[in-house]
């Protein structure tokens, strides 16, 4: 499916919810200089968990990748593109929403997520703390004022994320906030995939008092 966006057509995927689900789901991809795409494993495996729960979940590309229309903005068209996915689910479905973002998309989503009145909670895996972009480091001090329900999913020995920066990060940002490190696992959680998914399963029931 195709989402319109103020760049073009997005390619998106929708992963169907039960007719009694509580909530819908957004999953943002890594950094599509890097490879990363709506079909990445991290993205696949969030999108799996939360969908355990009945949510109906939208992965799209951003710009310039796949399908998709326009060309990469680091970082700043991209939280449009959020935007228009935020705004899909919430004409398709009327549910409080719940955001999730890998590395880039985390990054560039959470600046669309936390303002947004419909978004409910905030999953952000693997949270690039260190420089990942050409145009440099990310600025995560907007979290501050960002008073949605948070997790930070990361691994113990994520490049991207150090620990006492993604730390920091945390200790920066307004509550309610859970920092969760799965022991072992790097950037993109190679062989963690199920403790990745145990661990957002298990927020979610605990944030969203969900089964």
């Amino acid at each position: 499916m195709f989402l319109e966006g103020p760049a073009g057509r997005l390619e998106a995927l929708l992963n169907q919810g039960a007719r009694t689900a509580t909530h819908a789901a957004v999953v943002c991809h890594p950094h599509p200089r890097y490879g990363g795409t709506m079909h990445n494993k991290v993205v696949f495996h969030a999108m799996k968990a939360l969908n355990g729960f009945g949510f109906p979940v939208l992965r799209f590309n951003f710009r310039g990748t796949g399908l998709s229309h326009g060309e990469h903005d680091h970082a700043r068209g991209e939280v449009e593109d959020v935007r228009t996915a935020l705004h899909w689910l919430r004409q398709e479905y009327r549910l409080p929403i719940v955001f999730a973002g890998f590395s880039f998309g985390a990054a560039v989503g959470l600046r669309a997520a936390c303002p947004d009145p419909n978004v409910a909670a905030i999953l952000s895996m693997g949270t690039p703390v260190t420089p990942v972009d050409e145009r440099g480091s990310y600025d995560f001090g907007f979290l501050r004022e960002c008073g949605r329900p948070k997790l930070f999913l990361s691994g113990s020995l994520d490049e991207f994320g150090p620990q006492d920066a993604l730390q920091q990060v945390v200790t920066n940002a307004a509550p309610p906030k859970k920092l969760v490190l799965i022991e072992g696992a790097d950037h993109f959680f190679a062989g963690h995939l199920a403790e990745f998914r145990a661990a957002i399963a298990g927020w979610v029931r605990e944030t969203l008092k969900t089964d």
